[in-house]
This record gives C-alpha cells, structure tokens and sequence, in this order.
C-alpha cells in the first residue's frame, strides 16, 4: 500500500523512527503540508495519515485510490467525517496515548500559577538589588485543602484528579446527566452553578462537543471565585476568549493556565496575547502538553497497530 504522511513534524523532532511504515509498502512523509499542496501529496495513496492537515470533503472527492485515513491524533475534526464515510473510507485515530504526559503538564500550569514560580525566576536579575533575597513580590497559592473541580473524568482528568489529590487537594466533579460515565463514583458531583461557586480549581478535560462550546464564558467565569485557577488543555473553543481576557483583566479570577487556544497558531489580534494581559497571571504553552518522547512513540505503535488491523480486514479506533 502507499502510505503518505502529511505533516511528520507534528509527530517527530528527528527522535522517531518511521521505518515501521515500510513494511506495509511505499512510504512517504512531509514535515509540513500547506492547503494548496494536500490533493497533491494524497495522490495515489492508498493510505493517508494527519494529525492538523486538513481533508474536506472536495479534497476527498478528488482522491480515488484512497482507503483510509489515519488521524496521529484523538481529535477527529481535521476531516470531513461524513465525506469519508459517504465515500466508504475508513477514518481511525488513536486514543489514550498522551494520557500521563497530558496530566503531567496541567499539574506543571497548575503549580506555577500556584507559586508563581514563573514571574520568581524572571526576575533574576533583581535579586542584588533586594535587601533579602526572599521577596514577596507576588502570592504564593497553597493547593493543601482547596477544590479542585474536574470537567470531564475520562482517562486524562482521572489522571489528573489523582496528582490533585495527592496534593492535598479535595476533587469534585461537573455533573452531566447524559453522562454514563462511573470513573471514580465516590467523588462529589455537582451541577454547573454549585461547581464554579465552590470550585478553587476549574480544569477542563471534555472533548468539544456543540452543547459545550463557550462552556466557560462571562456567566460562568462570574461564579467562580476571584482566587481561582482555570486551567484548559483539552480543546481551545471550550472557552470563550474574549470573557476569559475580560475577567482575567478585572482580576475576576486569579489565573488561568492553558495548553489550547480556539485558532492555532493564533493571530497576533488573538485576544489572550493582548499586551496588557503579560501583567497577568495567564501561562500559554502551545499544544505541547502531549509531545513526551513515550506518548508520541504510544502514538507511532497506535497508527501501525490500526494500519495493520485494517489489512487484516479488521478495522480498530474506527471513529467513520
């Protein structure tokens, strides 16, 4: 089979080894794939793999030979599902990869919002100037008995609820009441309002969904507490960006630390990078909450356990 990998940089910094794809048949790959270059470099393969290049529905129209898509990723909206399955073209992804890193990193944004560990070491250059080198220039947050309050308790915030708890932390959980999901039964959960009231902690792990979008807007930015952290590494349109700005300006939360913004790479009018906002407790890290050297190897084994799956007429993580 041709095999073609669109944008290999999102999965490798040169540390891993696409030599596995071979195997399977002629194997290419593209560090970077621009829109105009996609029909392109899909033609004549049988297998097309992305992780942000985008496949919409006339792009797929225009590629024959295609018999499935693998997406390097968990997220599924880079392609036009309903394309593909009208087509008949399998779509597969990989879920569960990223889950220790993942968790790892919003624990990171918590911590340093926390200590502000951040604004500390920048200020080196201070430090002679001072008549004690212990300064109290900015608040020190001790997590030992606050709320830390979870949307979403699958694998990642399951993860993370127990770095927070192991913090001290009291966990609780935003109920759903179409959700069926029993991770964790003895935490407390709690409808939206009694959740952003009571929680010192907000941290986002649901996959975007049209009911959730702009979930954390000025409604509920204004219950939460003026000494809370909000912390996102799940998906960037969770949050409405502009009532995040506003109430980070207005000292209505305390600092929010995020891994996803709603447009990636995000204009430079994007409504977080606002020059004013540099005084604020506001940490922007973009995207790599996921990249470990072990999640983006989990991830190589997860696209050629689905490749071979699908040769052997069986299909896995098939999401259309």
């Amino acid at each position: 089979m041709n095999i073609t990998l669109l944008d290999s940089s999102t999965l490798s910094r040169g540390d891993i080894d696409f030599a596995p794809f071979q195997a399977f048949g002629p194997f290419t790959h593209f560090d970077q794939t621009l829109p105009a270059d996609v029909l392109a470099r899909c033609q004549g393969a049988q297998v097309v793999i992305t992780n942000k290049v985008v496949l919409n529905s006339k792009t797929l129209g225009a590629l024959p030979a295609l018999k499935l898509i693998l997406i390097s990723a968990t997220g599924v909206n880079v392609v036009d599902l309903d394309a593909a399955k009208e087509r008949g073209i399998p779509v597969c992804n990989v879920a569960g990869y990223s889950t220790p890193s993942v968790a790892q990193h919003v624990a990171a944004l918590l911590l340093t919002l926390a200590t502000n560990v951040h604004r500390f070491a920048a200020e080196l250059d201070q430090w002679p100037q001072s008549p004690i080198f212990t300064r109290l220039d900015h608040p020190v947050t001790e997590l030992a008995g606050k709320t830390c309050g979870i949307v979403g308790l699958g694998a990642i915030g399951s993860a993370f609820a127990a770095i927070a708890e192991s913090l001290g932390m009291s966990v609780q959980v935003f109920a759903r009441e179409e959700s069926g999901n029993k991770q964790r039964p003895f935490l407390t959960r709690l409808s939206a309002g009694e959740f952003f009231r009571t929680s010192d902690v907000v941290s986002l792990h649901c996959p975007l969904t049209a009911d959730n979008e702009h979930m954390i807007n000025r409604d509920t930015l204004a219950l939460m507490k003026p000494s809370a952290f909000l912390l996102n590494a799940s998906r960037g349109p969770l949050i409405d960006e502009e009532a995040l700005a506003d109430a980070l300006r207005h000292d209505r939360i305390a600092g929010a630390g995020l891994d996803v913004l709603s447009v990636e790479p995000p204009p430079t009018n994007h409504p977080l990078l606002a020059s004013d906002l540099r005084e604020k407790n506001l940490i922007i890290t973009p995207h790599s909450a996921w990249l470990s050297l072990e999640s983006r190897q989990r991830l190589l084994q997860g696209l050629l356990s689905n490749l071979q799956n699908f040769i052997a007429g069986k299909p896995s993580n098939r999401v259309a």
